[in-house]
């Protein structure tokens, strides 16, 4: 889920630790597969291969895993399912935009399924691009904290990249792209040391809508049970929340 940055942080790191371990596994496998198939399994001529295999190795997924979904994806090896990317777009509670991406071999299905836990958690579905303007297609690129990594350092690697910011989300570091600068800004990260966590094309808010504590509740169980459903690869929206109301969620 991506919409205020120390919540999506956040519910990252849970993610990887907590009892939907299989089906995390589930979405990357499906991910290194139609990276391999759109690219080739060569990882230095296919950056979305290289890094949806970084994304699984932090989630400590086995390295036979990760081979088996990339023959798969290339035609080395037969199984291999033909997943398309699909978005769908509706509003939360208190008006909040949401944008639901999908990779499936079944369009009805993905359809079908979405709508329900949408419908049936308090949102709305909406029209082809009635949502999507509220969003700028972005590098994102999420770095853990460390002893002696800053804002400045980390800026000072990647400006000439095309970086275009840098955010301290509390618990980790987010550097913000064209998505089209997005594996420059990586490489000058690796070409100067600096390990990271995720680098990913994300849809960013060009506005945000504030929540209370009410409102957080709703939205968190209804992106939960989207985030739910197999074909759902990734969740956008445009809510904010104040460390204050995170708190009292607990």
């Amino acid at each position: 889920m991506s919409g205020h940055s120390k919540w999506a942080t956040t519910k990252h790191k849970k993610a990887i630790i907590d009892s939907r371990r299989a089906k995390v596994f589930a979405k990357q496998i499906r991910a290194i597969e139609v990276a391999a198939r759109n690219g080739g399994a060569d990882l230095e001529g296919n950056p979305t291969l290289f890094d949806a295999i970084v994304k699984a190795k932090k989630s400590s997924m086995p390295a036979d895993n990760i081979e088996r979904a990339i023959k798969r994806g290339a035609g080395l090896e037969q199984g291999a399912a033909d997943y398309q990317t699909i978005m769908y777009e509706g509003y939360g509670p208190n008006g909040v935009a949401i944008m639901i991406e999908c990779l499936t071999d079944n369009r009805n299905r993905s359809s079908s399924e979405v709508r329900v836990a949408v419908t049936r958690n308090g949102g709305t579905m909406a029209d082809p691009g009635s949502v999507a303007y509220l969003f700028n297609r972005k590098g994102v690129v999420i770095l853990k904290k460390v002893e002696g990594l800053t804002e400045d350092s980390i800026l000072e690697a990647v400006l000439d990249a095309g970086a275009e910011e840098v955010n301290d989300l509390g618990e980790a570091f987010e550097v913000v792209s064209e998505s089209s600068d997005l594996v420059p800004v990586r490489s000058a990260l690796q070409s100067a040391g600096i390990d990271y966590e995720s680098a990913d094309s994300s849809f960013l808010p060009t506005m945000q809508i504030e929540l209370d504590a009410q409102g957080a509740k709703k939205l968190f169980e209804l992106i939960d049970a989207i985030e739910e459903l197999d074909d759902v690869q990734n969740v956008f929206s445009n809510f904010d929340i104040t460390d204050e109301v995170m708190a009292s969620l607990g």
